[in-house]
Parts: structure tokens; C-alpha cells; sequence
């Protein structure tokens, strides 16, 4: 079996294994990585045989650091980054390029419908029902949607959001609050094996799935970087932010909202950790509007939608796709005995 893995910002290591009764019995690591003194390369490979087909991949990595001297020097690669190649090797661990990707282009339905959509997609992709999917939101209504473990009391001024017929939902994922308006925002969805993000840790996943998202906002025109743990920001301050969730199932969600055009001082009267942080960013007119892909780029909202969508189609083997009838029904059902319910919204008072 084989496998290969190019690290970022570093080299290619590629793995040939073979089994036996389960286990390892024949390793060859390779790549164009620099590795000193040369016998280590050696002690790598005999590190890992007779280890199990399902090991893990801290299991890898400790087995490879056991057995090399403090003297070795491994330059451009590191024993995390050969236990990732033999997983994938061994069809534990996999690439953007292992998988064709659904591509679903932005459906106007209540934004608490996207809510759970992002909850019944994983147990789609899990039981193979469609492929890893990426899907754009859209929503006719106005609404905060509030992370997992966030205070409604602390986050939300429910009367002012009473008033100004805003709802308020809570998503399956953690992080910060979202106050999403029609139009007024760009929010995306990827569902995708955990095989996928194998060996990384939270922030590193986060990094590697917001790497495509970068590179198609460099292309509208907007130099963008990530900002541990999930910002996304440019040269002019930040633009918007992700949240993940890894599944029992095998499947992580991850999605971002990117402001386009946000009414700030609505959003103030809205959020009460909201006129903390717009503070700090120096807001203070009441006509003050946060439209960091609007100003930055020119473009409609629709059109950099278009854009990251011919970005994606590019960088990796896709198919444009639909809900599924089943999916839907799901979704509608989830919302009126999970999302819409005050058990849910006030799990975290």
C-alpha cells in the first residue's frame, strides 16, 4: 500500500507498506525530506513494524521518536508528518484528492433550517448517503445564531431582538455569536470525513480547512490570513470566523461566516459582547457598517459566492449537487424537536 503527504511549508514524504496478519510487516519511508545521520531513516522504518493496521496516530508518532537518537535531525519533515503518510497508506488518514466533493450552491431557507442541515449532512456523508459536501447558506430572515456553549442572557439582548424581529438560534458548533441578516453575510458549511484532519490538532485543523478560503479571497482581490484559533482576517482587520464540530460518526462539520455588509449598529443593540468588541475596533458613528468584502473587493455578494464556488471546483475533484428530498424532511424535523425548542436554545442560560 501507498501512501503519500506533502507537509505544509515543508517536503514530501511518501510511505510503501505492506501487511501481515493485520499488522506492519515491511515499511519504506521516502520523500524528498533531509534527514541526519542516514541510519535513521532505517530506525523509522523498523519503529513501525509490527504495529497494528488501526494504530493511532499518536501511536505512530511515539513509536518513531522512541526508537530515533536526540542527535537526529529531520529537516523539512517530523515524525507526525510519517505517521500521517502511513495512515494514509494504510487508508486510515486521507487527502483533499482521495474524495469528490458535492458542491451546493446557495438555497434560501430559514436559517435555523441550516442550523440543523448542518447536523443531518454529517449523518449523510457518514453513511455515504453523498459525498464530503460543501454548502453555501442563504436566508430570507434575521436572525443571531449563538455557539454551542454561549449564554443566551450574556450574549443576546432578547428584548432588542424581540423588537427588531430578530431570532435567535443555537448551532451544534462552538464559538461566538453570528448576527446574520439577509444578504449581509457569506456563511459556508463543510462536511467531511475526520480521516481527513487525522493527526492534526484543533487549531491545525482549523488552519488546513480554511486554506482554500484564503486562497479563493486572494483571488476577488483580499489578502487574508487565519488568525488562530478561527479568525479570518486581512491587512484591514477581521472578516469572519469559523466553528467545527467532530462527530462519533467519523464526520466533522466546519463552517465560516465572512461579513459582507453588516448593519453595525443594529448589531450592537443586538449583541451585548458585540458593543465590547466593536469598541475595541473604534465604531462608534450609528451609521458605521462592517462591509469588509463589499469595500475590499467591489464585488456583489453573488459574485464572490460564484468565485469561491469556481475556486473550490478547481482546487479539487467536485460535483455541483442538491439537498436530498430525505435531507430536508430531516431538517424540518430537527428544527421543531431540537433547534426551535427553549430546552435547546436555553441549554446554556
Amino acid at each position: 500500500m501507498h501512501g503519500e503527504y506533502k507537509v505544509p511549508g515543508g517536503k514530501l514524504v511518501v510511505a510503501d507498506v505492506e501487511l501481515q496478519q493485520g499488522c506492519l510487516s515491511q515499511v519504506s519511508i521516502s520523500g524528498d525530506f533531509f534527514l541526519e545521520p542516514d541510519s535513521a531513516l532505517t530506525s523509522i522504518n523498523q519503529a513501525l513494524i509490527g504495529l497494528p493496521r488501526t494504530a493511532s496516530h499518536q501511536t505512530l508518532t511515539k513509536a518513531i521518536l522512541a526508537a530515533l537518537d536526540d542527535d537526529v535531525v529531520m529537516f523539512g519533515f517530523s515524525a507526525a508528518a510519517v505517521a500521517t503518510t502511513v495512515r494514509r497508506a494504510l487508508g486510515m488518514a486521507s487527502s483533499w484528492q482521495d474524495h469528490q466533493f458535492t458542491i451546493i450552491a446557495p438555497v434560501i431557507l430559514p436559517a435555523i433550517a441550516h442550523a440543523a442541515l448542518d447536523e443531518v449532512l454529517v449523518d449523510s456523508v457518514a453513511t455515504g448517503l453523498r459525498t464530503p459536501t460543501l454548502r453555501f447558506w442563504d436566508w430570507d430572515d434575521s436572525v443571531v445564531v449563538i455557539g454551542s456553549f454561549q449564554s443566551v442572557k450574556n450574549e443576546v439582548d432578547m428584548a432588542a431582538a424581540n423588537d427588531a424581529q430578530v431570532q435567535v438560534v443555537r448551532r451544534v458548533t462552538g464559538g461566538g455569536a453570528m448576527f446574520m441578516e439577509p444578504g449581509n453575510c457569506i456563511t459556508y458549511s463543510l462536511t467531511v470525513p475526520t480521516s481527513l484532519v487525522d493527526g492534526m490538532s484543533i487549531e491545525q485543523s482549523y488552519q488546513f480547512l480554511d486554506a482554500w478560503v484564503l486562497a479563493a479571497l486572494a483571488e476577488v482581490g483580499i489578502k487574508a490570513h487565519y488568525v488562530p484559533l478561527n479568525d479570518i482576517a486581512s491587512t484591514q482587520g477581521k472578516i469572519g470566523g469559523a466553528a467545527q464540530k467532530r462527530f462519533a460518526n467519523g464526520v466533522l462539520v466546519h463552517h465560516a461566516t465572512l461579513a459582507y455588509d453588516i448593519d453595525a449598529s443594529k448589531m450592537l443593540q443586538i449583541l451585548r459582547t458585540g458593543r465590547e468588541k466593536i469598541s475595541d475596533k473604534g465604531i462608534t458613528s450609528a451609521n458605521k457598517r462592517v462591509d469588509p468584502m463589499r469595500s475590499q473587493t467591489g464585488l456583489t455578494r453573488a459574485s464572490i459566492i460564484d468565485a469561491f464556488i469556481h475556486h473550490f471546483s478547481q482546487r479539487h475533484q467536485t460535483q455541483l449537487g442538491q439537498y436530498l428530498p430525505q435531507e430536508l424532511a430531516a431538517a424540518k424535523a430537527l428544527v421543531e424537536n431540537k433547534f426551535s425548542t427553549t430546552d435547546w436554545l436555553y441549554k446554556v442560560r
